[in-house]
Formats: C-alpha cells, structure tokens, sequence
C-alpha cells in the first residue's frame, strides 16, 4: 500500500495527521511541498479527483496575505497557478491512499479509510 502524506513540516494540522497515521503504525512518506515544491500536473490531478475548492485553504494566512486582485474571480486555472506558485495555500494534508485522496484531517476519516 503507497501512502504519501503532502503538507509542510511544521504545520500543526500536518503534525496530529502524521501522529494518527505514526500511533498506529501506519508506513507513510511524508512531501513537504514547501521545500520540494508541487508539480502543475499533480495539481490538476487533484483538482480533478477532489475539485480545485478543496485544495485552496482561504482561511489560511498565506491566502489571506494575497492581494485582493490575485484572490478575486478564482477559476481552476487561476487557482492551481496560485496553488503552484504559493503552496502553502493549499489545505492540508493531502493524503495519497492508493490514488484515493483525503484533503484535511479528520480522525473519523483516516478510521475510516484505514479501518
């Protein structure tokens, strides 16, 4: 089974996720799309599995930070550029199951996809 668990580092949403999958012995690779950077391709990967909305944390400081004008009348296209060039706009984790995608973390529902 491929895990690979998408985030930054010292995100504290990135820390209880990595604590659930850790306590249960649960094999994961952990990307840091901060320091490793995000491919285009895996974006609208994504974004074609669980839709651009999902991904873009707008309650986020890096979203908030933004310029009205880069914020306004988002599109996908517009989005995953912003997403690309800012990474730490997109919500995290992002975990990969198999090519199965959670965004966000939910005890409930890494039970569930686990269970």
């Amino acid at each position: 089974m491929a895990i690979v668990i998408h985030g930054i580092r010292n995100c504290d949403t990135m820390k209880r996720a990595r604590a659930w999958l850790d306590a249960r012995g649960i094999d994961y690779r952990f990307h840091d799309y901060k320091t490793a950077g995000i491919t285009p391709e895996t974006l609208r990967d994504w974004a074609g599995q669980v839709g651009w909305e999902a991904l873009l944390n707008r309650a986020g400081t890096t979203f908030r930070k933004l310029p009205e004008a880069e914020k306004a009348g988002l599109d996908e296209t517009r989005a995953l550029a912003l997403l690309a060039a800012h990474p730490s706009a997109i919500k995290r984790p992002v975990l990969d199951h198999d090519g199965a995608l959670l965004v966000g973390f939910s005890p409930e529902k890494y039970a569930e996809a686990f269970g």
